[in-house]
């Protein structure tokens, strides 16, 4: 019985929401206006490394508001509630309250998820994240004057202790995460009321978020960026991203020719097509013809000796210790891609490490711009990559970053192949150091191992990229490396040598057969007159 009942409960309230949230849609029809700006985080990212996208110390907005384990910073966030009350002029927070239930509306429309709120709680909820967010944001205040003195002048101890580098990371990291966002007309709801002015309140909101923008960001902004308005984000890490990632643009060819010139151009393609395959098709027949006399000559002589029966117990443990090694080594390793028309991989690009493009004579500078900057000159070998700070905070900055890149799905995902670059350069703590040394990196962990497993923890991909300027960067750097002579032949021996196993354990059976014949000859007939010259 108590199981029906509940059963019965459950979806008595089941159609009580489902009658609310129609109720609510026939109220306000305009919803389809406003997109869905904060979603949750794609399940393969969260996957990877869950610590990076869940809050861990404070919850803001509805996502993680239930959950237990953050309510200790509740009463600091009731007392950022206190002070802003204070600051209201003749008013009270209920006042405050009421204003934000007018934009209740506005601020679902805002959610990918359901918010399983009523219109009340919901309000409260934001007024109250938002103060303490507001509070927050005031130490990276960029502003001088009596504005931002009205604010400072009632500087309170959380403040003081977000000032401590440990406490403000903790919060930096939770306030910037995706699923930890609330929408920025709330802030600036709650300072036009606070200010005199809309406008100051604009000026002051904006200040607020360039030096929190200044001190987080792992790149350089975007030059344009202080000229644009704050009404074009719907929230931090929105605000954040548009500043560092360029808007890439697939450019769309276009054309006016006329249908003679359209059908001349078509042929000169396929007839260009064909030569390529039909080049193409000669060129790997002759490799494959090559390469089989190769096969023969060095199996060959293997085939002689494992026919003989005393040197084929010999070739047993050598034989057995060669083929592990070889298997251990043989993880397929293709070290000059074509990116030309392929798809990219889903977990990493191909493309040599640092310290192999190094080793090939390719040079790194870094440049003093953003994503855009990114380049390769061919003629000085020089591989231009932006200057990036790598402190506590920017693992889980770049993951969310990416996150919400993810979640937008209207542009090209062009820091999530930065990402992809960056983590397809770097193996090796040898990596991380050439970087640093290079000024491309400017380290602020604790050694380069941090950095090189910060990168090679990146390596999921929630789809696969393509960005078109990126994508020719790293197909004129692979085209270069593999160019390169002591690349070619390091690749000739490790295909012809060092992968045919066989002629290693044939080298080796005969050097021991012809050590095992001296020293029977020396033992016999001597060999100190051959080696003293006597």
């Amino acid at each position: 019985m108590p199981s029906d009942q509940n059963h019965s409960l459950d979806e008595f309230q089941w159609v009580i929401r489902i009658r609310r949230v129609l109720e609510e849609e026939f109220e306000d029809d305009d919803d389809d206006d406003h997109p869905i700006t904060i979603t949750t985080v794609p399940k393969p990212l969260l996957c990877s490394k869950p610590e990076a996208y869940t809050p861990q110390y404070i919850a803001i907005g509805p996502y993680h508001h239930r959950r237990e384990e953050l309510h200790d910073m509740e009463r600091y966030k009731l007392s950022a509630a206190k002070r802003t009350q204070n600051q209201l002029s003749n008013l009270k927070f209920q006042n405050l309250v009421d204003l934000i239930a007018k934009l209740e509306h506005r601020i679902r429309a805002n959610y990918y998820r359901y918010l399983n709120y009523n219109g009340e709680t919901l309000a409260w909820m934001m007024a109250i994240d938002a103060s303490f967010l507001l509070e927050f944001l005031q130490i990276y205040s960029v502003n001088e004057g009596n504005t931002l003195q009205r604010f400072s002048s009632a500087t309170p101890r959380l403040i003081d202790s977000i000032r401590r580098t440990s406490t403000r990371n903790m919060l930096l990291r939770d306030i910037i995460m995706l699923e930890n966002q609330i929408p920025l007309f709330l802030l600036e709801a709650i300072l036009e009321v606070q200010c005199s002015s809309s406008k100051i309140a604009h000026e002051l909101l904006h200040s607020m978020l360039v030096g929190f923008l200044k001190d987080l960001s792992p790149l350089k902004m975007i030059e344009s960026s202080s000229c644009i308005s704050i009404i074009e984000y719907s929230h931090l890490l929105e605000f954040v991203y548009y500043n560092l990632v360029p808007k890439i643009e697939e450019q769309i060819e276009t054309s006016e020719e006329t249908d003679h010139d359209e059908k001349s151009h078509e042929s000169a393609s396929c007839i260009k097509w064909l030569a390529g395959a039909t080049r193409d098709f000669i060129s790997s027949r002759a490799r494959a013809f090559v390469f089989a006399i190769i096969m023969f000559l060095v199996k060959l002589p293997w085939r002689i000796v494992s026919s003989l029966p005393i040197l084929s117990i010999l070739m047993q443990p050598v034989e057995h210790l060669l083929s592990f090694e070889m298997n251990q080594n043989s993880e397929p390793n293709n070290e000059c891609p074509n990116h030309g028309n392929t798809t990219p991989l889903l977990e990493e690009i191909v493309i040599p490490s640092v310290t192999e493009l190094r080793n090939a004579g390719i040079k790194f500078s870094p440049t003093n711009g953003n994503l855009s900057t990114i380049d390769f000159n061919t003629r000085t070998a020089t591989f231009r990559l932006p200057v990036i700070t790598l402190d506590d905070n920017s693992e889980v900055v770049l993951r969310n970053l990416v996150a919400y890149e993810a979640s937008v799905g209207s542009r090209s995902l062009a820091l999530s192949r930065y990402v992809e670059l960056m983590n397809g350069i770097i193996d090796t703590i040898e990596d991380a150091k050439l970087l640093r040394e290079g000024g491309i990196v400017l380290n602020r962990l604790k050694s380069d191992q941090e950095v090189a497993e910060l990168w090679n923890g990146m390596t999921r991909s929630i789809r696969l990229t393509r960005v078109r300027t990126l994508d020719k960067v790293i197909e004129d750097v692979n085209n270069y490396y593999c160019s390169r002579w002591r690349v070619k032949i390091r690749r000739f021996l490790k295909r012809y040598i060092v992968d045919s196993w066989e002629c290693l354990v044939f080298l080796a059976i005969i050097s021991f057969f012809l050590v095992m014949c001296l020293q029977a000859f020396c033992v016999t007939y001597g060999c100190a007159p051959w080696f003293h010259g006597k």
